[in-house]
């Protein structure tokens, strides 16, 4: 039986189509079991570069591409580069060369080049074939990364760069330049490496975010043994999987570079996956840089390295959990997932489904103890109702017949500091709303003003008492408090690990709930976040509420979902705002950087609304006339719900199919319209931002709030634009009719 390794992020071979597909999955089935066949036509081509090269039939028309290694003391591995037409390949595999990088020890397979027409000259990784070494020694240093302080040697023989590639990004003019030199290589981590030079990220920490050491070969191996030595290192996992089974085998050549995700993970991302923390550890980064992809990971890494561990993998909506849940079940479809928390395996929830979950399963006693630690004494029985946290407000204010402050008798005020505040700290008396601290909330209340407020919580929890219910947020604390009385009767925690994605948009009963699944303790709270993106909850510092995770935070800079110039415009809307993170430390884009070029973004001014419904209607129409775009790869994004509805009924007006998407998931037969709220945690191959104009965004209705809360409103405005604008991986249009939005300027 034979191992077969797939590269999994080929750019050079062309699109296949099912059927060919199919056929590449029943060639490498075939392999695995016996590669003696004589059906599969492996033969080897004569006057190849690399002896090992091998092409195999797929059908009559097409040919894979992959080397053989073998020896005495390695098992017969195919390494596989892509498939091509018959001739193509058999020119191609002539000039195919795979090798160990004798710089950081990172295996690279180089698909050759087509002679003739149209050819391109070969991207070779052999020591300094062309004399580009010799070149980069005498000539002048004018390109933008010598001006930043890079010279030859750091990218050669530190990094290992090709002298060629090195050659190029050395002559580029400006940063652009250097990201455009980065889409002529291949090898990924090489594409990687520029994209940090790019950004100024120094070279040793380039090399340790690889995983190079000074060390990179080992040479008692011989050449075949370092081949599938170099297959465990971090960055040729990048580009190379070793397919386990034939199921794993299906899903990446069917799915190919678009789901690479399942296999593909930088080094940098592996090493969160993999590290073992001695408490709560925070992973932070920009939107597209893969911080779900490190959680769905995570989850299964602890899964696989314990079988039997209790995991939850969380989230702060249902709608975003079914995606996750969805995403792990591709991921690997032998993941034990568990129905329940508390139950061996991987259990997908949003906090609030998980909250009921605990006080549905809760005994009468523990639910009675823990409503009367939170709501105070009386408040044992059980509640049935759910309502929101900013019902009942009005209705509390005129029934404690108090003088308030106007700016204290709106729900804007006091939901939040309701949760933030009372709840939080699970408050049930005057005394302790007097004494408890307030960090973070705008407003500052004297001792009188406090008073009056506490009188208008006592009268939104009678309320709820009499009506028999529990606002959302009182469902989470009360839950948090039955898991502590729960594990204080000595009845254990409901997980083992805890992973947590979004995190940014959580409040204070959230986390409390969080720190009570489980107990504080070795990789006991993985948690994804990225404050730039806070639309929903309200700004917490975690050891306030019992989450230490000083000394262990990190940061992921590289974007993997959008071109360059679409992260750039998105960063742009950023400025001028103040981020903190959950430690409460600045939070900064610096160092953001994009794996991918494309086209500029779009900007474009309509004299009326009736104008905008054509231009957008004209920019999807565009769209789907090119190649491979389909309805379902078209998002169009708007501030509210009444305007996404009325773009849903001028495309389908027009003759394009399209939907308005709120709870449904997304399907690939229309055009997907849909707020920005709602594409939190998506994203889409096209991209429109309709009516980005000074009516809609900011909302009104979203900065009607106390000027003391005005800064953090806008700032959340601020966050769901740039959230909106990085739905979008290739193309990018925004679109307004009036005013632009000053968020724009």
């Amino acid at each position: 039986m034979a191992l077969v390794v797939l590269a999994t992020n080929n750019k050079s071979m062309p699109r296949l189509d099912g059927s060919v597909k199919n056929k590449v999955y029943d060639f490498f089935e075939k392999v695995r079991a016996d590669d003696t066949l004589p059906g599969l036509h492996i033969e080897p081509i004569k006057g190849a570069v690399d002896s090992r090269v091998r092409t195999g039939r797929v059908d009559l028309n097409y040919r894979a591409i992959m080397f053989r290694i073998d020896g005495r003391a390695v098992e017969t591995t195919y390494v596989y580069l892509g498939t091509w037409k018959h001739d193509e390949a058999n020119q191609l595999a002539e000039k195919s060369t795979l090798r160990v990088n004798p710089v950081n020890g990172v295996l690279e397979g180089i698909v050759g080049e087509l002679d003739g027409h149209g050819d391109r000259r070969k991207r070779t990784v052999v020591p300094d074939p062309t004399g580009a070494l010799a070149r980069l020694a005498t000539r002048p240093a004018v390109g933008y990364l010598s001006h930043i302080g890079f010279t030859p040697a750091d990218l050669t023989d530190r990094l290992g760069l090709a002298p060629e590639l090195a050659e190029r990004a050395l002559a580029a003019p400006d940063q652009d330049a250097v990201l455009a030199a980065a889409q002529t290589t291949e090898v990924t981590w090489q594409q990687n490496a520029l994209l940090e030079l790019a950004v100024g990220r120094a070279i040793e920490d380039i090399r340790d975010a690889l995983g190079f050491t000074e060390q990179p070969v080992d040479p008692s191996l011989d050449e075949n043994e370092q081949v599938i030595a170099a297959l465990d290192h971090p960055a040729t996992r990048m580009q190379f999987t070793l397919v386990d089974d034939n199921d794993e085998l299906r899903r990446v050549i069917e799915e190919g570079d678009f789901k690479a995700w399942r296999t593909f993970l930088h080094p940098n991302q592996r090493r969160y996956v993999e590290k073992s923390n001695r408490g709560a550890f925070r992973l932070s980064g920009g939107a597209g840089t893969g911080k779900t992809v490190v959680a769905l990971h995570r989850a299964r890494y602890l899964a696989t390295r314990a079988p039997g561990a209790r995991i939850v993998l969380t989230t702060f909506n249902k709608t975003l959990a079914l995606t996750m849940e969805a995403d792990l079940r591709a991921l690997d479809p032998k993941l034990p997932i568990a129905d329940r928390p508390g139950a061996p395996g991987v259990h997908v929830t949003g906090l609030d489904s998980l909250a009921q979950a605990v006080l549905t399963r809760a005994s009468a006693h523990h639910y009675q103890s823990a409503a009367e630690q939170v709501l105070g004494p009386g408040a044992g029985a059980r509640r049935g109702k759910r309502t929101g946290d900013d019902r009942g407000w009005a209705a509390a204010v005129r029934a404690a017949g108090v003088d308030l402050d106007p700016r204290l008798r709106n729900s804007s005020f006091l939901a939040p500091e309701y949760v933030a505040v009372v709840l939080g700290n699970e408050i049930t008396t005057l005394e302790g709303y007097a004494r408890v601290p307030r960090a973070g909330r705008g407003i500052r209340l004297s001792r009188a003003q406090r008073t009056a407020v506490w009188k208008v919580f006592e009268e939104y929890r009678k309320s709820n008492r009499v009506g028999g219910s529990l606002s959302y947020p009182e469902v989470l604390a009360v839950a948090a408090a039955v898991l502590r009385v729960q594990a204080e009767a000595g009845n254990g925690y409901q997980a083992d690990h805890v992973i947590v994605d979004e995190a940014q948009d959580l409040h204070a009963t959230h986390w409390r709930l969080l720190r009570a699944l489980v107990p504080d303790g070795p990789d006991d709270l993985f948690i994804a976040e990225d404050s730039h993106q806070r639309i929903y909850g309200q700004p917490v510092v975690l050891n306030r509420l019992g989450i230490n995770i000083r000394g262990r935070s990190s940061r992921l800079t590289l974007n993997y979902r959008t071109t360059a110039q679409n992260l750039q415009f998105a960063v742009r809307i950023l400025d001028g705002a103040n981020y903190t993170d959950l430690e409460e430390a600045a939070e900064t884009t610096a160092g953001y950087t994009s794996a991918r070029l494309g086209p500029d973004p779009r900007m474009l001014e309509c004299a009326s609304p009736g104008e905008q419904f054509e231009t957008v209607t004209a920019t999807v129409q565009r769209w789907l006339g090119e190649r491979g775009v389909q309805p379902g790869d078209i998002a169009i994004l708007t501030r509210g719900a009444n305007d996404r509805d009325e773009f849903v009924t001028e495309l389908r007006r027009r003759g394009i199919p399209a939907m308005a998407l709120d709870r449904e998931p997304a399907t690939d037969d229309a055009v997907q319209v849909l707020t920005m709220h709602r594409g939190k945690g998506m994203e889409f191959r096209c991209v429109v931002l309709a009516g980005i104009d000074s009516d809609h965004v900011p909302a009104k209705v979203a900065v009607q709030v106390p000027e003391e809360e005005q800064a953090d409103a806008r700032q959340r405005e601020r966050s769901l634009l740039y959230v909106a604008a990085s739905r979008a991986r290739d193309e990018l249009v925004v679109t307004w009719y009036g005013a632009r939005s000053e968020l724009l300027r």
